[in-house]
């Protein structure tokens, strides 16, 4: 097997991120994934050893610069409303990209599905956090941080699993936007 440096695994990760986001990703082959990432099969199984762990692992990668902006852009906000708007926004931010067949994709892919579910999870916590500070802080009302939070995770998985977008019509960052504004209603003074 292929050894890639880490340099060009993010660079291939990070292309190959960019693709799955605007086309979807299980109508590709590995040899569509080569041909479009002009590497070989043999660079490619250096990220995954079959197409669902380079799946996988795309996905993970993916979420993990999400996070890293998300977290970004909520460290730059002072105060908790801010910073609520702020993550959730940031959500809304990096999902912006994401065309319905990759959502599609992502939900009908098992190990996919289970890195969107931990992110999902993870997200929740962060709001509950978030909100239990603001509340701790005085900036919000007194409200129940895991409740609200719970809240936030149910249509958080909503968002994944299409449910918002079929009864809306309201793409994942958009669900995202307005999930903010009711958080914030909700929780403010």
């Amino acid at each position: 097997m292929a050894t890639v440096g880490s340099e060009r695994r993010d660079e291939l990760l990070d292309q190959l991120v960019e693709l799955f986001l605007a086309e979807g990703f299980r109508q590709f082959t590995l040899g569509d994934l080569a041909a479009r990432l002009r590497c070989s099969k043999t660079t490619l199984y250096a990220l995954g050893v079959s197409k669902e762990q380079l799946t996988g692992n795309a996905v993970r990668h993916f979420f993990r610069r999400a996070t890293a902006f998300v977290e970004e852009r909520t460290a730059a906000e002072q105060d908790a409303a801010a910073r609520i708007v702020a993550y959730l926004s940031a959500v809304a931010d990096a999902l912006r990209p994401a065309s319905a067949t990759f959502m599609a994709d992502l939900a009908e892919h098992p190990v996919a599905t289970q890195v969107y579910e931990q992110n999902t999870a993870a997200a929740a916590e962060r709001v509950r956090r978030l909100i239990a500070e603001g509340v701790e802080g005085g900036e919000f009302r007194a409200v129940h941080a895991e409740f609200v939070a719970d809240v936030v995770a149910s249509t958080m998985t909503r968002i994944q699993t299409g449910a918002v977008l079929a009864t809306t019509g309201l793409r994942d960052s958009e669900a995202y936007e307005e999930l903010a504004a009711l958080v914030l209603g909700g929780v403010r003074r």
